[in-house]
């Protein structure tokens, strides 16, 4: 179909519109996705999106492969939407299942709860989705590959090499050099996507519009199963841990949680909407039942990968020119992701990764301290619960190694003296959750990672 192209306004008033339009999706026969949305009758946006195709794809295959597109498009307008956050909603292609739309109405809500709560705006966006008609998923043939999105840090290494034994294949957006590091590493096959936001975004942040936190592992769980579909595989498998179901803050009631996308609702939410248009591919998260403080325990018996991996969201910018070539050591996210291995590896070891001692630089008390929530609630990074860094800080706290480190030894006089010692007790914390939607067939490969 003809299309404008992205429009690029000198001014942007976010308040002077009214409808977020889904307008088309489009896969073509060599992987390019065409994702196309408006705001009103005057901002148009094209993003695109390229996935792998294998050298044979079987009819059924790629009709999933189509209706998880579908799927992707209505997801993936969350980038666009934010600019305005409008009132309404139109689609401008066909209704989604229930399922489907009852995972949008929480995704353009609870999923921009930080963005709301960042930008002022009183309260997340409600907007309603229409839904249409249930019909009968498209039926794939029967298989248990699993297909493992990674992204560079320790929680997807602890995943894939608790799968180790079934060769699964890995996946990512885009190829930044921490992800590309990991997956050499590994030495497992990885499949590789590419993403292409709509050009004039980036200026109307400029002018004006709508900016702040999108629940992106929502659109990339939607690109993997797009992939997944057309190469056969039967489980898109995520590394998202139980901690992540954690909110940030509450917000005159509303709870307010950065990795809402990576949580157990969204989890659940998922799975429904890719089973109401594909049967025989499963999204879940294998970490689901372990703490970050457990992930990171049985990342501290992987050191081939202590040397590439990485964390810091400075890595990932999309700017080059601000992005940085490895940990910062002055984030939230190298904060906790330094104290939940603390425990487990030895002080010169994490020096060594970090090139730095984050622990003995009393300068980092108090981004250190909210983590744990003690003056301030927890960061909005992708960071464990604050019982978690609490009981990291009480384990550190009886090492020898560790104990007259500056930040370990202030917390401990400023917040451990002070505390019941079942606050942040580590034992609970390290045990496996009875809440996932992890098969039984996959269990003992996670409990022998997790080991302990």
């Amino acid at each position: 179909m003809a299309f404008e192209a992205p429009s690029r306004p000198r001014g942007f008033d976010p308040a002077g519109f009214e409808t977020f339009r889904f307008l088309s999706a489009e896969l073509s026969d060599e992987g390019e996705i065409a994702l196309r949305y408006a705001l009103d009758d005057s901002v148009f946006f094209e993003e695109r999106v390229s996935v792998a195709v294998p050298g044979a794809v079987s009819p059924e295959q790629w009709e999933a492969a189509r209706r998880l597109t579908a799927l992707l498009h209505l997801v993936a307008g969350v980038s666009y939407f934010k600019t305005a956050a409008p009132p309404r909603v139109a689609l401008e292609v066909t209704a989604p299942p229930a399922a489907v739309a009852r995972l949008l109405e929480a995704l353009y809500s609870r999923g921009l709860g930080e963005f709301a709560f960042t930008n002022g705006l009183g309260s997340p966006p409600d907007v309603a989705f229409p839904a249409g008609d249930d019909l009968p998923p498209v039926v794939l043939p029967e298989s248990c590959g699993e297909l493992v999105p990674v992204g560079g840090g320790k929680d997807s290494v602890v995943a894939f090499e608790a799968l180790r034994a079934r060769r699964p294949t890995l996946f990512s957006v885009g190829d930044p050099v921490p992800i590309r590091e990991t997956a050499r590493v590994s030495g497992l096959p990885r499949l590789v996507a590419t993403r292409r936001l709509s050009g004039n975004l980036a200026e109307l942040n400029g002018a004006g519009a709508l900016n702040g936190h999108v629940p992106v592992t929502a659109i990339v769980s939607c690109i993997a199963a797009v992939t997944a579909a057309l190469h056969g595989f039967g489980r898109v498998v995520m590394a998202n841990e139980r901690s992540a179901s954690q909110g940030n803050l509450d917000w005159d009631g509303v709870e307010v949680n950065h990795q809402w996308s990576k949580g157990i609702e969204f989890e659940r939410g998922l799975d429904a909407a890719v089973g109401a248009l594909v049967e025989g591919l499963d999204c879940f998260s294998l970490l689901r039942p372990a703490s970050e403080l457990a992930i990171a325990r049985a990342f501290a018996r992987l050191p081939a990968y202590h040397g590439v991996f990485t964390s810091c969201n400075a890595v990932f910018r999309l700017d080059e020119e601000r992005r940085g070539a490895g940990w910062c050591g002055r984030c939230p996210k190298c904060r906790f992701v330094f104290l939940a291995l603390a425990p487990f590896m030895s002080r010169a070891d994490l020096v060594a990764v970090f090139h730095r001692d984050l622990l003995d630089e009393d300068d980092q008390y108090d981004g250190f301290a909210a983590l744990a929530g003690v003056g301030a609630h927890k960061p909005f990074e992708c960071v464990g619960e604050k019982e978690e860094a609490v009981a990291a800080f009480r384990l550190l706290a009886v090492r020898p190694q560790w104990a007259g480190a500056a930040v370990v030894a202030r917390f401990e006089r400023e917040v451990l003296s002070r505390l019941a010692p079942e606050v942040g007790a580590p034992g609970p914390l390290l045990e496996r959750s009875g809440e996932h939607c992890v098969p039984d067939d996959l269990m003992p490969a996670l409990d022998a990672a997790l080991g302990a």
